[in-house]
């Protein structure tokens, strides 16, 4: 694969990331409100779920790193989920529903990875492919 490396330490990173991120929201479900500003969510254990999902998504991203060849789906949905996010929380923003504090959540859990996961995808295609094509 060609960046073989390069993708490896990249979804390491990623799948370390997530799997710390994850639990520091599960253990403190209230960070992203009281640093926003916004009002404390009086149903903490949603963003205790979303950090438990996301340290979830941090062990499919190890398995991309140990196995590039393998990973693109998991890389593919991944992406998918850090172009959507943000979509998610400009709406929020543009109505004034979330103050612009909140962009702290999608720069470090989605923008920054967005080059590296679609260098992936695209990289990886072939490998899917021939994948698809043995089925």
């Amino acid at each position: 694969m060609i960046r073989r490396r390069l993708h490896r330490v990249t979804f390491a990173l990623a799948g370390v990331y997530n799997i710390l991120w994850g639990g520091y929201a599960v253990l403190d479900p209230q960070w992203f409100f009281r640093i926003t500003g916004l009002p404390l969510s009086n149903t903490p254990q949603i963003f205790a779920t979303l950090g438990m999902v996301l340290g979830l998504y941090g062990i499919l991203y190890l398995e991309v790193a140990r196995v590039p060849e393998r990973g693109w789906l998991v890389a593919a949905i991944g992406l998918t989920g850090k172009v959507l996010g943000p979509l998610g929380l400009a709406w929020l923003l543009l109505t004034g529903v979330w103050p612009a504090k909140t962009l702290i959540l999608v720069a470090t859990n989605d923008l920054i990875w967005w080059v590296p996961f679609a260098l992936y995808v695209r990289d990886g295609w072939p490998y899917m492919r021939a994948e698809l094509r043995q089925r």
